[in-house]
């Protein structure tokens, strides 16, 4: 296996909230209250639709789409849902700082060093609005393409903390058997005062409609032994997986992080710079250099003894 490059779930199509438009000539991030499911095709108008968003529409009658049947591809919660405290340069679209609330990988003038992650409340990256909490949920939609996965990215904590607990729930009560259980994404609106009483939505994990935990529970456990007298070993997929994510310091690509950028940032970043006038590549630099690791710690994170 190459070194540096992180082995990740395929991804076969996106699933989202929100959307790009166009406002006087600028790309803004805007949300919506309804899942669109789409390829990974982008044009000038947006991302193409999937065929399975047109089919779930159908099934709704008309109605908006807020729920999707779905599976998950492994039994570890941490696989399913990867979250983390990330800063994306804003051009480029590169991973310069990643970490957990505990320590954190980060870019610097000698490399790549380890360093304390105090979280963006107390950090000199998020303090300035740069370091948000970055989740990519993989899901199973239909039985097409069985290790294809559709992918939710979300920068909103509604969300991450909301899938993170339900994830943990669901293994703990289901024996571990977390991928043969069967599941949907359902979409939630609450209203808060930092929202001024606006709806804001987030993205839940349920059991599927008119099915109840011991219902689901025996499903999974059953489908779980009938996928082991098969011969489909569960246990080393997650095994496989976990080892592709360790392969690179950064889970995801310079395209994956412009993304990002674009859907909950914005190209606008007008306002962001009205409020911190100081450039992005200004304030890494000078992060960088405040926190200058030293030459061994340097040398220890970039595999040099």
């Amino acid at each position: 296996m190459i070194k540096g490059l992180a082995i990740t779930p395929p991804v076969i199509g996106r699933i989202s909230i929100g959307r790009v438009v166009e406002k006087n000539g600028k790309r803004l991030p805007e949300k919506n209250d309804q899942f669109t499911i789409t390829t990974q095709i982008q044009t000038r108008d947006g991302w193409l639709p999937h065929p399975l968003d047109e089919a779930l529409r159908q099934e709704v009658q008309g109605k908006k789409l807020r729920s999707i049947p779905i599976t998950l591809p492994f039994n570890d919660p941490d696989l399913n849902l990867r979250a983390e405290y990330t800063f994306f340069e804003r051009k480029s679209g590169r991973a310069l700082c990643a970490g957990n609330g505990e320590t954190c990988r980060r870019h610097t003038e000698n490399g790549l060093a380890s360093l304390p992650c105090p979280s963006p409340d107390m950090c000199d990256y998020g303090s300035h609005g740069l370091c948000k909490p970055y989740g990519r949920l993989y899901v199973r939609i239909g039985e097409e393409d069985e290790l294809g996965c559709f992918v939710f990215r979300t920068t909103g904590y509604n969300s991450i903390r909301t899938l993170a607990a339900r994830l943990r729930y669901f293994h703990a009560i289901s024996g571990g058997n977390l991928a043969t259980l069967p599941l949907e994404l359902k979409l939630r609106g609450k209203s808060t005062t930092q929202s001024h009483r606006a709806p804001i939505y987030y993205v839940d994990l349920t059991l599927r409609a008119n099915q109840s935990m011991k219902e689901a529970v025996t499903h999974a456990r059953e489908e779980a032994q009938a996928q082991v007298n098969l011969g489909i070993n569960q246990t080393e997929l997650d095994k496989v997986a976990q080892a592709g994510l360790m392969n690179a310091q950064f889970e995801y690509s310079e395209d994956e992080g412009l993304q990002v950028v674009e859907e909950f940032s914005g190209e606008g970043s007008n306002q962001a710079k009205e409020s911190h006038p100081q450039s992005t590549a200004g304030l890494s630099n000078k992060l960088a250099r405040k926190q200058k690791p030293s030459r061994r710690e340097s040398q220890k994170i970039n595999g040099h003894s």
